[in-house]
């Protein structure tokens, strides 16, 4: 009788894994032609785990039918990376992990944004040496984006998808234009490197023979051809012996071209395009914040690097940069993106004239480094077509008319910009304001057609147009139901129910329509749900600045994009504006907090905030509300007074061009609060009438149950903790009662608007929109989510329920809200 003995699964990975870093029993020899030069002595029954070594080994063009050269006993293969991403020590870990092993990945703490520190550590103290664990190896923006492209060439989806959620984990101000250029196809080469990285992957330095001279290819050269015969994965485009192939499905033509600079141009496809829309996110909720950094930091001379001693077990990564965050200047954002980010709908501005301020600062900035006759082009179409100069006051339409470039001493608007803006003006007030003689008054319920202006038409009407051919004769989308999430979603992606994941699920998007219930309340006050399945399917590419360009069409192009001629468009631009809501974790349950009131079109509009307590779960309503000329004005939402004398203290704005309607936050150039967003899950859209009862399923609540905190006269003596009492919270200031040029005689309107809210770190954004609706004087309609991330914004108190003593952070949620009339 014997007794029978068997390994361990850890022994047999101890065993491949040993093998691996010896080089031992070898039966393939990979010999690498690319950044670098080396031959890896490796195990085909390891390396076939990965999609395009099967691919290798098991097609025609198997290595023992075409090549004869031997590497200690092996069988050598030639691969000639053609792709510039990838490097020695991104490839080291790929091939550790297929042996089950490998150097763990330590992330730079000071990358990694939080609520508490939405822009990471590295914002306020800047980039500094890492002390990294011995046999780890830093895990730096340069380095994940090589891990992720190595990984999507080689077909290793556990690896490719751990560098995605890393490299989603630390957007912030020093990493987003590297992260963006890439999704842009550019190389890792494009953007100075923040530290100095290894060579090869930590403790795997061995593992390679390195070639230091260029040595003649023996093996038969294998042809891509025959490589893509058994390809099923989607990876990047890949040479062998100097062979190209195209494998990725929906690649564009751009993949291995090259881009103005020189470098080498690849496209990752679906997996580029999610990375271009989280950075696209973060651009439009934290950039305008930036620029008060970068003008501070202009001609500041360079950081002394400091050696960092480092105790036993760690080694020092040295910083190469030592220059503060570069967006806006010259060096960061082309000036194609500038102009995209500052036309975008989502772009957190207060309101047109902010944006306009925000668009001169930039383009001074720009231009103090010379005058580029390529920028400039941009800047004219910036100024021309992405900011609503209909929108703003007739006053401020004059202003800018006079509004002269230092640098080049020409204005920065044309004239007949402004002329036509203020015609758009007329005809709009001419369209709310007109009544034919003769016609009785206005009763007190209008019939529905006169809810309408009448301004709104159809693509198919649109075909007959004498302007049809006048590209100058600009029409506006009106917006339909539709609920979607931008960016990065925070999860990984979606697998097989064992929990791994293929290259398919990485390549999928995640922002896909979102089907949902959408409330209304008719005269009797009863409410009733419909079941809205969005047919609008939003382009996140990079011809779209991943879903930041604006809809703005002549009527050519409204034909265009609407072919079956369903949508409507209208003439007139809509409202943009931002709001910011403070301390939303002290809002009481079914308390509103306000932004500021504006005008638009004849009538009055602010948003409110709500928390919604159900089951266990918080939610939180976000509503579009139409403002009565009557009742007073509500305060809106404030930073809580000793934070806001904090930031006026230490900020050092450049006021001569600073943007005049940036929030308070914006002025300084540490941004301390963290700014909080919601997720999302099964929103609900609701109509709440402010004279009507609250109802079963829906949000009626009268606007005198809920009173806004009274802003005090006086600020407190002091910032201590008797301080922190002694204002009720959420903090609200004085209401300001818009200018109101003309009113709407109508109490009932028919408007389109969506609501678009960042995450607290700013790399998602989720954006409601919804079709015309009736608002009648007082009437709100918006979104209440069924689930909610209220870990980002909500404050824990003590066990008692009292306020913290000393708060440690100030909270805000930012929302920019496109508003417009049919």
């Amino acid at each position: 009788m014997s007794s029978g003995f068997s390994l361990s699964p850890f022994d047999i990975q101890s065993h491949l894994y040993s093998s691996f870093i010896q080089g031992s029993t070898a039966d393939v020899a990979l010999r690498v032609s690319g950044r670098w030069h080396a031959v890896y002595q490796l195990h085909r029954v390891v390396l076939i785990q990965s999609d395009f070594f099967r691919s290798l080994f098991t097609s025609d063009f198997r290595e023992a039918s075409q090549s004869h050269a031997r590497s200690r006993g092996a069988g050598q293969i030639d691969i000639i990376f053609d792709d510039t991403n990838i490097t020695r020590a991104a490839f080291e870990i790929c091939l550790s992990r297929l042996y089950g092993g490998g150097p763990s990945l330590h992330l730079p703490e000071s990358l990694v944004p939080s609520t508490s520190q939405p822009l990471s550590p590295s914002f306020t103290t800047g980039l500094c040496s890492e002390l990294i664990p011995n046999g780890s190896h830093p895990a730096t923006p340069r380095f994940l984006l090589s891990l992720l492209a190595t990984s999507i060439y080689l077909s290793i989806p556990t690896v490719a998808s751990q560098a995605l959620s890393l490299i989603f984990k630390t957007i912030n101000p020093y990493t987003v234009i590297h992260y963006l250029n890439f999704a842009l196809g550019r190389s890792i080469d494009y953007t100075p490197p923040l530290w100095a990285d290894p060579d090869a992957a930590a403790g795997l330095e061995g593992v390679a023979e390195i070639l230091e001279h260029e040595f003649p290819i023996t093996s038969t050269p294998v042809s891509a051809d025959e490589e893509l015969s058994g390809m099923t994965s989607k990876v990047s485009t890949i040479s062998i012996d100097g062979g190209l192939s195209e494998v990725f499905e929906g690649s564009r033509s751009s993949d291995s071209s090259h881009d103005e600079s020189g470098t080498s141009s690849h496209h990752y496809g679906a997996i580029s395009d999610k990375i271009g829309e989280a950075c696209a996110c973060w651009l439009v909720r934290w950039a305008s914040d930036l620029l008060t950094l970068e003008q501070r930091d202009e001609g500041a001379p360079e950081r002394p690097i400091k050696a960092l001693e480092h105790p036993q077990g760690y080694y020092s990564l040295e910083v190469a940069s030592t220059y503060g965050p570069l967006v806006w200047r010259r060096g960061g954002l082309d000036a194609s993106w500038v102009s995209a980010l500052v036309s975008a709908d989502a772009f957190f501005v207060k309101n047109e004239r902010a944006r306009y301020d925000f668009a001169r600062a930039v383009v001074e900035l720009r231009r103090s480094h010379g005058i580029s006759p390529s920028e400039e082009r941009h800047w004219r179409t910036m100024f021309d077509t992405g900011i609503y100069y209909a929108n703003m006051s007739v006053e401020d339409i004059i202003a800018i008319s006079s509004d002269v470039s230092s640098t080049t001493h020409e204005p920065y608007v044309p004239m007949q910009v402004l002329q036509t803006a203020l015609w758009s003006q007329s005809l709009l007030r001419h369209q709310i304001t007109y009544r034919p003689p003769g016609l009785p008054g206005q009763t007190p319920s209008p019939p529905p057609r006169d809810k309408e202006l009448g301004i709104a038409v159809l693509t198919t009407d649109l075909k007959n147009s004498p302007a049809k051919g006048n590209v100058h004769e600009v029409y506006y989308p009106v917006l339909s139901d539709s609920s979607v999430r931008l960016g990065d979603n925070g999860n990984d992606p979606q697998g097989s129910s064992d929990g791994s994941v293929s290259m398919e699920d990485l390549f999928k998007f995640s922002h896909s329509p979102v089907p949902y219930a959408r409330q209304s309340t008719n005269k009797s006050g009863s409410s009733h749900k419909v079941s809205v399945q969005s047919d609008v399917r939003l382009s996140c590419s990079e011809e779209t600045f991943f879903g930041l360009r604006g809809e703005r069409y002549s009527i050519s192009e409204c034909l265009a994009v609407d072919p079956a001629g369903k949508r409507r468009f209208t003439p007139f631009p809509p409202a943009r504006f931002g709001v910011e809501f403070w301390d939303i974790d002290t809002l009481k349950e079914k308390s509103r907090l306000h932004s500021q009131t504006i005008w638009h079109a004849g009538s009055l509009f602010n948003i409110y905030i709500q928390i919604v307590k159900k089951k266990g779960q918080t939610q939180l309503g976000i509503y579009l509300h139409r403002q009565s000329t009557i009742e007073p004005i509500p305060s809106p939402s404030a930073p809580y007074p000793s934070f806001s004398k904090a930031l006026s203290e230490e900020g050092s704005f450049n006021k001569t061009e600073a943007p005049s309607g940036v929030s308070i936050s914006a002025r300084s150039p540490v941004i301390g609060p963290p700014f909080a967003g919601m997720a999302l899950a099964s929103p609900t859209l609701h109509s709440s009438h402010s004279l009507i009862g609250t109802g079963l399923g829906r949000i009626n609540t009268p606007s005198s149950a809920s009173p806004p905190s009274s802003p005090l006269s006086s600020m407190p003596g002091n910032h201590g903790s008797q301080s922190f009492t002694s204002i009720p919270l959420p903090y609200t200031s004085i209401p300001t009662t818009p200018t109101q040029p003309y009113r709407d005689p109508r109490s009932a309107i028919s408007a389109y608007f969506s609501i678009s809210c960042p995450s607290a770190t700013g790399s998602s954004h989720m954006r409601f929109t919804s079709a015309p609706d009736v608002f009648s004087v007082s009437q709100s309609w918006g979104w209440k989510t069924s689930a909610l991330r209220t870990e980002e914004y909500m404050e824990i108190v003590n066990e008692n329920g009292a306020e913290p003593v000393l708060r440690s952070s100030i909270k805000s949620l930012r929302a920019t809200v496109v508003l417009g009339l049919t």
